[in-house]
């Protein structure tokens, strides 16, 4: 493995592999690890950048950190593991389930990203006068996305930042069609991050999938109400 990253094991038996969201770090399963390491050998790993695993040399794209899970399952897994991911995790587990099937069991996607988000007339403006401002005047167009980026993306460092450019401005709809591990979509039904409409485009695009809402919880639906999502995971993963 060419990144030194940070991983941490419990239990015995199949493996269930954790891979978490953008900014965020595997102590965030901590709660599923915990109670789902009765029942499998739990596998949590801290991507590149985040938590304890050191920042890439460059700015990843979403195919280098599909790369990395590769690397992951075929060195700590045996080569194929069972997969609970969230939001970017998610994004990641989905790219690698279309193009390396068999590396992949069930997954378990809460809070998936990788759809392309729905926008208004705003953001369009927003943009054609960047783009515009890009080729006037590159000064000008560096303090203008700082003062309308988001306090998360500006607290990055620059080959963070380029790599979180290079992941969102990927969509993953062309890949739906090409999963066909067994797949459960679980929503925050009040989620503002990834919406129920997200979550309705990831249902109907992946066929083996189902889709469970926990209402007025958020993007963090997992953490919110650990102990039924603890159950439904293993409702999910032992049938």
């Amino acid at each position: 493995m060419e990144i030194p990253y940070s991983a941490e094991e419990k239990g015995k038996g199949k493996p269930l592999l954790f891979l978490h969201g953008y900014l965020s770090s595997k102590e965030s399963f901590s709660y599923q690890t915990e109670y789902l390491s009765r029942y499998f050998r739990t596998v949590a790993v801290d991507l590149p950048g985040f938590g304890k695993t050191p920042e890439p040399t460059f700015g990843y794209s979403l195919s280098d950190y599909v790369d990395f899970v590769r690397a992951v399952i075929d060195e700590r897994c045996g080569g194929r593991a069972d997969i609970i991911a969230h939001s970017f995790g998610g994004r990641v587990a989905l790219k690698l389930a279309a193009e390396s099937g068999e590396k992949v069991g069930k997954m378990l996607l809460t809070g998936c990203a990788g759809m392309k988000p729905r926008r208004n007339i705003t953001y369009y403006v927003k943009t054609a006068y960047y783009k515009t401002v890009k080729k006037l005047s590159p000064a000008l167009a560096a303090r203008f996305r700082e003062r309308h980026s988001s306090a998360d993306y500006r607290s990055l460092s620059p080959v963070m930042r380029e790599s979180f450019v290079k992941i969102v401005n990927e969509h993953l709809e062309k890949c739906l069609p090409l999963v066909s591990a067994p797949t459960l979509f679980v929503f925050g039904g009040a989620d503002r991050e990834t919406p129920p409409y997200m979550a309705r485009r990831l249902n109907a695009g992946v066929k083996d999938s189902a889709l469970v809402f926990f209402e007025g919880r958020g993007h963090f639906c997992f953490a919110e109400e650990p102990f039924r999502f603890n159950a439904v995971a293993r409702e999910f993963f032992l049938s």
